[in-house]
């Protein structure tokens, strides 16, 4: 029996995609050798990668202007490759939460960061508006889901400049218009596939602005001209992020997506408001869908809630240190039936605590 999985990330994976990997280890596409030893310039590899690149596409809705890449290193390295491709003299940020801060971090090491709006002075539980954006940065950074303290952007501005947007923790849970974006990141290993490789779509006249020596790999023009197979990329991940995608499109895509993930959140934060022992981190108008942080009231009763939680085979429920108190992820593979065990079991806490 699979467990109620609300890991923050690596989060959980639908069935089909981990039955078909599987089939895939020993003898894949029935030519004797699994997918972990063929070659990344085999055929069979190839079609994989086309099949993973036009189904973000399809899914994205991603107009001709942009391209599709597949990269390592994480997000954490998008931070550092990013300003490195477009940063000449200065970029705003947003300061919106723990990944936001490390992006900054890194970006500094390139040029002027510009911090035009930050939202630490409550840590970091709502998202920053009303800001200007200003004419004379070279882009804008925006983090369209901070994991860590559980708010979403829920609409994205409209940008005098390039716009650059980390969506690591939220993409293919809604739509949105890939055309406002210069470049798109997200760490597979929330919504899309396993740890291990970093989907990039990046609009392709925005590459070279600056005119710095870059390393090789480091260079988003290397991956665009060879089709990010300049090195050997990591396959079953890639793999596995195709079936995550083939799932998703048998379920109505992101479209039917979004309606599951409102019917989760709304499930969810329905009991958060509604039982007298527990309470919401966020700001109501900036929640997440996908990472809900909440509190005890009781700090004390903590270790007897998540005592709870697992007797019924919930895991990955404790909140990230920064925050305290508990995390349920609800990312897109999560089913509705595990929001419904975790909402009984803080009906039951209540019920025996209150």
């Amino acid at each position: 029996m699979r467990k109620h999985n609300f890991g923050a990330g690596p989060g959980i994976l639908p069935e089909y995609a981990l039955k078909k990997t599987q089939e895939a280890l020993l003898d894949f596409n029935g030519i004797g050798m699994g997918v972990m030893e063929i070659s990344h310039r085999s055929k069979d590899f190839e079609a994989v990668l086309n099949k993973a690149k036009s189904l973000v596409i399809e899914l994205l809705k991603v107009p001709d202007t942009h391209d599709i890449l597949f990269l390592q290193g994480g997000a954490s390295t998008q931070f550092a490759m990013e300003p490195m491709n477009y940063l000449n003299k200065k970029a705003a940020y947003i300061d919106q939460g723990a990944w936001s801060g490390k992006a900054i971090k890194e970006a500094k090491l390139f040029g002027e960061v510009n911090v035009i709006a930050s939202s630490k002075d409550k840590n970091y539980s709502y998202q920053p508006k009303g800001y200007t954006i200003p004419t004379d940065c070279d882009y804008l950074h925006i983090c369209s889901n901070e994991t860590i303290h559980g708010t979403q952007v829920k609409t994205f501005p409209t940008s005098p400049i390039p716009m650059i947007c980390d969506m690591s923790s939220d993409i293919f849970s809604r739509p949105v218009d890939v055309s406002k974006f210069d470049l798109i990141y997200a760490g597979a290993q929330k919504n899309m596939g396993p740890s291990g490789v970093t989907l990039v779509i990046i609009k392709k006249d925005s590459v070279g602005r600056t005119n710095r020596v870059k390393p090789t790999m480091m260079d988003y023009k290397t991956h665009l001209e060879n089709n990010s197979l300049y090195n050997t990329p990591p396959v079953i991940a890639i793999l596995v992020c195709m079936h995550v995608l083939e799932w998703l499109k048998s379920i109505g895509g992101v479209d039917a997506m979004q309606k599951i993930n409102q019917q989760k959140y709304d499930l969810f934060y329905n009991e958060v408001d509604n039982n007298p022992m527990f309470t919401g981190t966020a700001a109501p108008e900036d929640r997440s869908p996908m990472n809900a942080c909440f509190l005890l009231k009781d700090s004390a009763l903590d270790e007897e809630f998540l005592a709870m939680t697992k007797a019924a085979d919930i895991v990955g429920i404790k909140g990230h240190r920064s925050v305290g108190g508990f995390r349920a992820s609800m990312y897109n593979a999560l089913p509705l039936e595990s929001v419904k065990v975790l909402v009984d079991v803080m009906k039951e806490f209540a019920r025996k605590k209150g």
